[in-house]
C-alpha cells in the first residue's frame, strides 16, 4: 500500500544509521507477540505455521488460525523481500530508486472472529529501504490498523481510537487526527460510496522524524494494536448471537473482500508484481461471504445502525 500524505521521499544525509536488520528483528518479535496474545484469546485454536523463501529473494513465515473458539479464520505473516533492483513499474514514477538494491519487509495480519458481534480487524507494519554505493539510502516506514465492525457498538469504537491516539501522542500531537483521516479516506468503496468499517491508522512513505524516532513511532502504534483489539475481543466473544446475524456479517464480508480485491494496493501490487506470495496475500480474504442482490436493511435494524452511525468518519476521541 502506498499513499502520498504530504511526505515526501527523500534520502536523509544524517541517517548514516539507518539499520534493516533492526527493524526485521522487531518484525519477528511483533509476529510472535501478537500471535501469542491471539492464541490466548481464542483459548482452543493454534497458529499453523508455513516458513517459505522467494526464488528470486527473500523469505517469509505465514502463520494462520482456523475454526477457533473465537477467531473463524486469521493469518498473521512476516515478510522479507529483496533484491539487486526494482521492478521497472516500481521505479518509472521514482528515477531516484533506479539501480538501488532493495529490502522491503512487514508484518501484516487479518483476523476474523466466528461472532458477529466482535468486529474484523487489520494491521500491517512494514520498512522499505533502496541502496546504492555512496549515495544516503531511500527509505520509509508505512502501516497502521483498522477495525470493521459488523454490529456497532460506541464503547469499542471509542476504546480503539483511544489506544491508537495515546500511541500516537507520544510523538506529536499532529500525529492522530493525520493518520486517523488517511485510514478514513483510504479504507473507502467509491463504487459502494461507504467506509470499510470505523478507521483507525494510516500511514505511508514516512520517514520525516529520521530513522531512529520513526521507528520508534511505528513499534509504539505496532505494540498498541492488540492493547486495542483484544478487549473488545474480551468483551464481545460471548454475545449470543442467531443465524441472521451470522447472514448479516457473511454479507459484510463481502465488502471486505470488494475491497481488498480491487482496491487494496498491497494486494494489487503483490499479485501484479511478482514480489508477493498469493498464498500470504489472499489469507486476508473471509473464510465464508455471501452477496444478495439489492439487499437493503430494515428500517430501524441494529444492521441499518451501522450504515447511519458507524460507516462514516467521525470523531471518536
Amino acid at each position: 500500500m502506498t499513499q502520498d500524505n504530504n511526505t515526501d521521499v527523500n534520502t536523509h544525509s544524517n541517517d548514516a544509521a539507518v539499520d534493516a536488520d533492526r527493524v526485521r528483528a522487531f518484525l519477528h518479535q511483533l509476529q510472535d507477540s501478537i500471535c501469542q496474545r491471539l492464541e490466548a484469546l481464542d483459548g482452543r485454536s493454534r497458529f499453523h505455521e508455513d516458513a517459505w523463501q522467494r526464488d528470486k529473494g527473500g523469505s517469509g513465515i505465514s502463520r494462520v488460525i482456523s475454526d477457533g473458539a473465537v477467531f473463524e479464520k486469521g493469518g498473521v505473516n512476516f515478510s522479507h523481500v529483496f533484491g539487486d533492483s526494482l521492478p521497472p513499474s516500481a521505479s518509472a514514477t521514482r528515477p531516484e530508486m533506479a539501480g538501488r538494491s532493495f529490502q522491503a519487509m512487514g508484518v501484516s495480519l487479518v483476523i476474523h472472529p466466528d461472532n458477529p458481534f466482535v468486529p474484523t480487524s487489520h494491521a500491517n507494519f512494514r520498512f522499505f529501504i533502496a541502496e546504492k554505493p555512496g549515495e544516503a539510502p531511500v527509505w520509509w516506514f508505512g502501516g497502521g490498523y483498522d477495525l470493521t465492525p459488523y454490529y456497532g457498538n460506541d464503547d469499542d469504537c471509542r476504546h480503539w481510537h483511544q489506544v491508537a491516539k495515546t500511541a500516537c501522542d507520544k510523538h506529536g500531537e499532529q500525529i492522530y487526527p493525520r493518520f486517523k483521516q488517511a485510514c478514513d479516506e483510504y479504507f473507502y468503496l467509491p463504487h459502494r460510496q461507504e467506509p470499510r468499517g470505523i478507521g483507525g491508522l494510516f500511514f505511508d512513505d514516512f520517514n520525516e522524524l529520521d530513522f531512529e524516532r520513526s521507528f520508534a513511532m511505528v513499534q509504539e502504534i505496532a505494540n498498541s494494536y492488540v492493547d486495542a483489539y483484544a478487549p473488545i475481543v474480551e468483551a464481545r466473544a460471548a454475545h449470543p448471537f442467531t443465524e441472521a446475524h451470522k447472514q448479516f456479517q457473511r454479507y459484510r464480508r463481502g465488502r471486505y473482500v470488494e475491497f481488498n480485491l480491487v482496491y487494496d494496493r498491497g494486494t494489487l501490487f503483490g499479485l501484479q508484481s511478482g514480489l508477493g506470495r498469493v498464498e500470504s496475500i489472499l489469507m486476508s480474504l473471509p473464510p465464508e461471504v455471501r452477496w444478495v442482490y439489492d439487499w437493503h436493511p430494515e428500517p430501524g435494524s441494529e444492521e441499518e445502525k451501522l450504515y447511519t452511525d458507524y460507516l462514516r468518519p467521525r470523531e471518536w476521541v
